[in-house]
Order: C-alpha cells, then sequence, then structure tokens
C-alpha cells in the first residue's frame, strides 16, 4: 500500500452490505430529472422489474452528434436483482450475472463507506447529528446542503468507480453506448444511489435486452458515463477538499481510491506481444539504444512518490517519434521495448500495461474518437502503473489541421494527443512513455510532430554485416549452411554502434541544413560557445520557418538524455533490492553519480540530429506536394487535347 493511503476497514464495508443489498433487491424511486426508459424489445415479460411499464425501446440517433434519449417508461418498483438474473435463457443466474450482482453490493457498500469517511474528515458528520436532533443552526444550513451535495457526488464517484474496477476482469471485447447519464441525484448519499441504480436498472432493460453477453458491457458503460458526469459537476462543487486531498484503498480488492480519478485501469492487463530480443533488432542502433535506455528509465519510477527521479533531473523521454521507411524495424522496435518492460515489470513485481491506439479507434460518432483517445491516454499515464503508449502509424490516425482530408475523428485524436503531450495540465511523473511512429512522418501535423521529445530514425539494416546478419537471423535454424567469416551480431553491439552514429551526426546528413552547418561555420568558425550555437540555430530557423521554440526545448532534453548517457546496470534490473525497492532520494543519488556533464558535441550533435529529421519531414511533404501538382498539371493538359480533339 502507498504509504499516503489510508485503508478502508472491511469490517465498514461489510456493515453496509445489508443496505446495499436491500436496494439492490427493490427500490420505489420517482425520477426527478431524466425520464423513464423504454424496456428493450427484446426482452421477454417476465424479466421486466415489477412497476415498470413496457413503451417503445430507445434508439440512439445515427447522425453524429444528434440526441441519444429518447423518452423513458413510466415511475415504478426497481428489482435489479431480478433484472439481472432473468437475462438470458437459463432459469438460474449464471457466473456473470452472479459476479455482477455482486460487484454492485460491494460497490455500494464501498462507496457508502467513503461517504462516511468523508463526513468524519469534515463537519458534514456533526451536521447530520445536529439536523437529526433539530439543533442545527440557521445559519450553518445553506454549508450543510453544500456538503451534502459533496457527499452525494463522491458516493457516485466511488460507487461507479468500485463497480467498473471489480468488473473489469469480466470485460470482453464488447461496448455498448448509452448516452449520457441524467438521474444526478444530490440531496443525500442514499437519494443519490438510489437515482444511479434506477438508471441502471433502465439502461440494462434498453441495451442488455435479453442477452446476458451484453450485461457487463452495459454496467460498465454506465459506470465511466456516470463518472466523467460526476467529475464535471464536481469541478464547480464547494467542499471537496476533505475527499480530494485524500487517498484511501481497499485492501481485499487492491481498490485505490484517488479524488474522481477511476481506478478501473489500475490493474495491469497482461500483455499479449511476440517478444524481441535487443539482437533480434538488426540495425537502428541509436533507436535500440534510446528504447533500452528508456525502458531502464522508467522502472526508476517511485511509486510512492509517484514520481522518476529522471524526470526531475532531466533526460526522461515522455514521447518520442519512429519514422522510416516500410519494413525497417519499427513493429520490431515496439516488441523489444515491449518485452523489456514485461520482463522488468514481472521480475520487480510492479503492474505494466501497455496499449495501442490503432484506426479501429476512430469512430463516426462526433465526440467518439476524442473520447477513445483520452481513455488511451489515461490509461497510459495511470500513475499506478509503468505505461507503454504507441500510436502506430499516426499519419493515418491524427489529421492534419486544415487537411480537408481528414475526418472529424482524426482531427479530435489531433487535438487530444497535442493537449496530453505537452498541455497545460500535462504532468510528467516519469511513469509512462508515448511513441508515434509512422512510414510518412511529413503527413502528421507539424504542431503534433514537434511534441515528440526524441526522434528515433528507424533504418533498418545498413551495412554488409547488417544485412548478414538479418538473413541468419530470419532463416532460422532449420539449415546447415555455414555462416562463412562473419561474427555474427558482432555489429549489432550497441554502445559500438551508437557511438559512430552520434558522430555522424558532428555534422547534418541532409543537404539543405548541410548548406546552412558550412555558411553559419564559414562565418563564425567552428561553434564552441553557446553564442555561436544560437547563431546557427537562429539560421536553421529563417531556412526553415517550422524550427520553433519548441524545437529548441526538443533538442536541449535530448541534449540532457544525452548528459544520461548511460544504461542502468543490467543486475539492478535482475535484482530489485539492488535499485528499484529503494527510496526515492536514494534512487535519485545513484543516479546523480552517473550523469556526465553536457559538452558542446553532444549539443552540436542533437541540434544535427533533430533538425536533420524536420529537414527530411520538410523535403518529403514538399515532394509530395510537387508530385501532386505536377500530377494534376498533366492531366488538366491531356484533358484540354481531348476537349480540343
Amino acid at each position: 500500500m502507498n504509504q499516503n493511503e489510508m485503508p478502508l476497514s472491511e469490517a465498514e464495508i461489510r456493515s453496509h452490505y445489508s443496505a446495499a443489498t436491500t436496494v439492490l433487491t427493490s427500490l420505489a424511486h420517482a425520477p426527478r430529472i431524466a425520464k423513464p426508459v423504454a424496456e428493450a424489445a427484446a426482452a421477454p415479460a417476465a424479466a421486466r422489474s415489477p412497476g415498470i411499464t413496457a413503451s417503445p425501446r430507445r434508439m440512439r440517433s445515427t447522425t453524429p452528434g444528434l440526441a441519444t434519449r429518447a423518452p423513458r417508461a413510466a415511475t415504478g418498483t426497481v428489482r435489479l436483482i431480478d433484472r439481472i438474473s432473468s437475462l438470458g435463457d437459463d432459469e438460474l443466474p449464471g457466473p456473470v450475472q452472479a459476479a455482477t450482482v455482486r460487484a454492485l453490493r460491494r460497490a455500494v457498500a464501498i462507496a457508502y463507506t467513503v461517504g462516511d469517511a468523508f463526513a468524519q474528515r469534515c463537519a458534514l458528520a456533526e451536521m447530520k447529528q445536529a439536523n437529526k436532533t433539530g439543533t442545527l443552526p440557521a445559519a450553518s444550513r445553506a454549508e450543510f446542503s453544500q456538503l451534502l451535495t459533496a457527499e452525494s457526488l463522491i458516493v457516485l464517484s466511488v460507487f461507479g468507480n468500485a463497480a467498473s474496477y471489480l468488473l473489469a476482469s469480466n470485460a470482453g471485447e464488447a461496448q455498448v453506448e448509452i448516452g449520457p447519464v441524467e438521474e444526478i441525484l444530490t440531496d443525500n448519499a442514499p437519494q443519490a444511489i438510489q437515482g444511479a441504480l434506477w438508471e441502471l436498472d433502465q439502461d440494462i432493460a434498453a441495451f442488455a435486452g435479453g442477452d446476458e453477453t451484453k450485461l457487463v458491457p452495459v454496467v460498465l458503460a454506465y459506470c465511466e458515463a456516470l463518472m466523467s458526469r460526476v467529475r464535471d459537476r464536481a469541478a464547480t462543487t464547494p467542499h471537496l477538499e476533505a475527499f480530494t486531498d485524500a487517498a484511501w484503498r481497499v485492501e481485499a480488492d487492491d481498490l485505490p481510491i484517488s479524488g474522481f480519478d477511476p481506478a478501473r485501469k489500475a490493474k495491469g492487463s497482461q500483455l499479449v506481444m511476440a517478444f524481441k530480443k535487443p539482437e533480434e533488432v538488426i540495425g537502428n542502433a541509436v533507436a535500440k539504444s534510446q528504447a533500452l535506455r528508456l525502458s531502464k528509465m522508467l522502472m526508476a519510477y517511485d511509486f510512492q512518490r509517484k514520481l522518476n527521479p529522471f524526470a526531475e533531473l532531466g533526460g526522461f523521454i515522455f514521447t518520442f517519434m519512429g519514422d522510416g521507411n516500410p519494413g525497417t524495424g519499427k513493429t520490431t522496435l515496439i516488441q523489444m521495448m515491449g518485452g523489456l518492460l514485461n520482463d522488468y515489470c514481472q521480475n520487480a513485481g510492479y503492474p505494466f500495461r501497455y496499449e495501442n491506439f490503432g484506426i479501429d479507434q476512430i469512430d463516426s460518432y462526433q465526440g467518439k474518437s476524442g473520447q477513445n483517445a483520452k481513455a488511451f491516454i489515461n490509461n497510459v499515464m495511470d500513475p499506478a502503473v509503468i505505461g507503454f503508449g504507441t500510436v502506430d502509424d499516426i499519419d493515418q490516425i491524427a489529421g492534419k489541421r486544415g487537411d480537408s482530408q481528414s475526418s472529424v475523428g482524426q482531427q479530435e485524436v489531433t487535438a487530444v494527443l497535442m493537449e496530453a503531450f505537452a498541455g497545460a495540465n500535462t504532468i510528467v511523473r516519469g511513469n509512462a512513455t508515448f511513441g508515434m511512429f509512422s512510414n510518412y512522418p511529413e503527413n502528421v501535423d507539424d504542431a503534433l510532430r514537434q511534441r515528440a521529445g526524441a526522434r528515433f530514425l528507424i533504418d533498418g539494416p545498413q551495412s554488409r554485416e547488417d544485412y548478414i546478419d538479418i538473413l541468419t537471423l530470419l532463416l532460422g535454424k532449420n539449415h546447415a549452411i555455414p555462416v562463412g567469416d562473419h561474427d555474427l551480431f558482432a555489429t549489432q553491439e550497441i554502445s559500438r554502434a551508437v557511438k559512430a552514429s552520434y558522430d555522424r551526426h558532428s555534422r547534418p546528413q541532409e543537404d539543405a541544413l548541410a548548406q546552412v552547418f558550412d555558411a553559419v561555420t564559414g562565418r563564425v568558425g567552428e561553434l564552441d560557445t553557446l553564442e555561436k550555437i544560437g547563431t546557427y540555430l537562429k539560421a536553421i530557423q529563417e531556412a526553415d520557418g517550422r524550427f520553433t521554440g519548441r524545437a529548441i526545448k526538443n533538442i536541449t532534453d535530448a541534449v540532457k538524455v544525452r548528459a544520461m548517457d548511460f544504461e542502468l546496470p543490467d543486475e539492478w534490473m535482475e535484482n530489485p533490492e539492488l535499485f528499484l525497492f529503494k527510496d526515492y532520494d536514494a534512487k535519485k543519488a545513484m543516479i546523480e553519480e552517473l550523469r556526465e556533464p553536457i559538452t558542446t558535441a553532444m549539443v552540436i550533435q542533437e541540434i544535427n540530429r533533430y533538425a536533420d529529421s524536420e529537414f527530411r519531414y520538410a523535403g518529403k511533404s514538399d515532394e509530395a506536394e510537387i508530385s501532386k501538382m505536377v500530377r494534376n498539371m498533366g492531366l488538366q493538359k491531356k484533358a484540354a487535347a481531348r476537349f480540343a480533339s
């Protein structure tokens, strides 16, 4: 348990089981905000909760952005347990139905327990007692009402949070959209829970019908919508500090409760991926080296302090861009880094989450793509896990602003990623990193691309030795062909290859940038002072207006990474007691001892590496536009000739 978290008593949670069971078994609720929803047409009459009158099924508009709610059905007694048990063809409830009921009962009990804890931490508990005895002063009634509103929102948030967390293991691939939650009542905690359970019953009727496989997706969708709506209300609600400034944990479920942040994601998911070892990544020396180093950097994250010493000292890579031609090893690099992190985390007992944001998460419904992107960001950045997020083929997923070919969904994703990677509210704790990969980075929005703090040029095998190594690797062992006069995988030794790669960037690789470099050094001489280096940077900006202050920040961040140009020893990963399990200050001191001073050569090489990539992207982008214009002119010429004939 985090030393800042307070345990929630299991005895106190179970003391609320009776009340929770009662409201799940039967409650009478007259909706005050929402309208009664229709019974699902597919649900048998016997499955309807007594008192709920059948009416046409609620439908979702197929037009993005339009209404998601239709009129609801009449008021009556709701029996949520009966509703859940009646799903499916079997007269007896199945395992998923039973698990759902148990999860909802425990979630209600946990919510009531946290509500009690909140009341004890502020003046609400005393005010409740005074109100009960009729001794509450008239001057305190306004504050009392505000505190009851705060408690109601807290209980609703914890209920949705706990139910979602407890049902996470039963979640499948199916997803259900239910629209916004409406019955948010803030009179008091019991009334708030009754309103929530009433609306959940309505949604199960409308969206699960008689299909038990849709039960958990509907409940999870409702919980997410509930938490989102409550979070919005909480932003303008006073007296929440006693809840938001504290943190609790339910030991039996390993459930963390920290403000209005969802905890369902805190359970690290099992990574399913074909892992690759570093020697199986042929070529790509710098990218491989930085990925290996970054994997170990992430492991320095301190779960108690919720901060990584590398993030404090400088040199942590929060975002990076990997670009290269098709078939040069981008997927292999992802598999290598994911495999390393998975192995390190398993050895240390840390939760690890890998997620990829793919094209299938671009949705035709307005706003849904942005929601998917935000959920992806939140899952990876969860401070309770080590997170690795990738956006493969980002040029297809995130649209360029102003590009008529980009869909609304792609534009939404671009906006979310830009805000998440370098927005006003971005907090880099050092527990997560994001990699954007593309064969055509020139097609990525300039501002989004510049939010990549590091650049990994993934150029694949280059040398004769690389091609021998990759041929041998891919052929496998089912042959007796001799290797010949070649030291297999010797050139894949990272430190040697990385030094050679860095040395190449002592001068630019792109012709256009080389001209700028030669002009500046011809005028001011060797770039050995900050004044001369600044002159070079200004000359680059004059040659390419997209080379802004953000580019300088990315370069200086890369230089700080070079100052951390060391790998944490393998034995520190293999034996967590040597480093990983030490306290934050001890880890920070150990890292500082390994840090190297920044040199002029580092600065020049990192300027050239970054600027080379920007000039390369600009050159490809310009060439693509020119090719398009030439083709259009050719077509116009042919059309005119055909018209004239």
